[in-house]
């Protein structure tokens, strides 16, 4: 079976083998010892506090294969973003160059630096491995979140985003960067990228232009990539916007990939849960074929999640018979509480 559980150290080497793979643009992940297991015990302390308010909390799950034991992928969440370290974006907005006398009415983007997301909740790190993005297996690690934050809403902020990666080349160089390269930055993306990786971010304040950048000043290459997703991004994107999340103007600085946002309260998932008693049927035959439901336990420290068709929604009794297999994964006994959603494509 597949399992989401929280991290924890021993899973070191297959987050650092996870960062290798994404690649540059993936700050979530940086290739950095240090900062991966800073992000692990961050994590632990996250899960394990005993909270009811936002904070500078970090929630990071793994994918796992409990007939195997491989990690397949990492999903995550930031409960309050912007608090230590600032989060910038671009804001594309509308300014009006109006004259009467000449007749003129210009419309002109223009792109504002800004910190308008300080304090709002990311759902991020994002990361299914090439050989397994098949079947549910992406759609349970994105809507895994979902699930957490419904039965831990108190944890969270009332908005949440998703930072998008934004399109590259060939080369993994954005092309929105060149010009911030060239004209600001005298640094080449991967030097960049690592050091937000890693939280140092004094740079942008430092280097980044002060004023409103106008769009149609910038190479056409860069203005054909502003709110557009990185290839290998655009299922990410497409589930989040499944969900109810929205562009609104805000790009990241560097690769100026779009960031989605929802009030947490409407996404698709958070509503369509639900929380129900557990009744383990010991010796039942296995139901395969059935409704596939993501399943969680309403534990935090000791969170556990999958998905499964062998289980049965009893509406009369207002119980969810599970298989033992599945009670022994979620961690759970008879008279306890799940979440549930359905998995499927269309569910309503």
């Amino acid at each position: 079976m597949l399992l989401i559980r929280p991290i924890q150290q021993s899973d070191y080497p297959a987050l650092m083998q996870i960062a290798i793979e994404s690649g540059a643009g993936f700050t979530s992940l940086p290739v950095n010892e240090q900062k991966l297991k800073q992000k692990i015990a961050h994590s632990e302390h996250s899960f394990a506090i005993d909270t009811d308010k936002p904070g500078n909390q970090g929630y990071l799950f793994v994918l796992e294969d409990t007939t195997t034991g491989e990690i397949l992928g990492t999903s995550g969440i930031e409960a309050s973003v912007g608090l230590t370290n600032p989060l910038y974006h671009f804001h594309k907005s509308t300014v009006i160059h109006h004259s009467n006398e000449l007749n003129v009415f210009n419309p002109v983007e223009v792109l504002t630096m800004c910190n308008d997301y300080t304090g709002v909740s990311e759902i991020c790190t994002l990361f299914l491995r090439e050989p397994y993005r098949a079947g549910l297996n992406g759609r349970f690690l994105s809507k895994v979140r979902f699930l957490f934050m419904a039965e831990q809403p108190k944890r969270f902020a009332k908005l949440v985003i998703a930072e998008m990666r934004g399109v590259a080349d060939d080369n993994a160089l954005p092309p929105f960067w060149q010009w911030l390269q060239t004209y600001f930055f005298s640094i080449d993306f991967p030097t960049a990228d690592h050091l937000i990786g890693i939280g140092n971010k004094g740079f942008i304040a430092d280097l980044m232009p002060r004023h409103p950048i106008y769009v149609s000043l910038l190479p056409e290459s860069a203005q054909k990539v502003i709110g557009e997703v990185h290839e290998n991004t655009k299922p990410a994107l497409k589930l989040l916007e499944n969900e109810g999340f929205i562009h609104r103007g805000y790009v990241d600085l560097f690769d100026a990939g779009p960031t989605v946002e929802a009030q947490l309260k409407q996404i698709k998932s958070v509503r369509q849960s639900h929380k129900i008693e557990v009744r383990i049927e010991e010796n039942a035959e296995k139901r395969h074929g059935g409704v596939v439901l993501a399943l969680c336990n309403t534990s935090s420290a000791n969170f556990r999640a999958t998905f499964s068709d062998d289980v049965k929604l009893c509406t009369e009794q207002n119980v969810l018979l599970v298989s033992s297999e599945v009670a022994d994964v979620l961690k759970v006994q008879n008279g306890d509480f799940v979440r549930y959603l359905n998995l499927e494509k269309g569910a309503k």
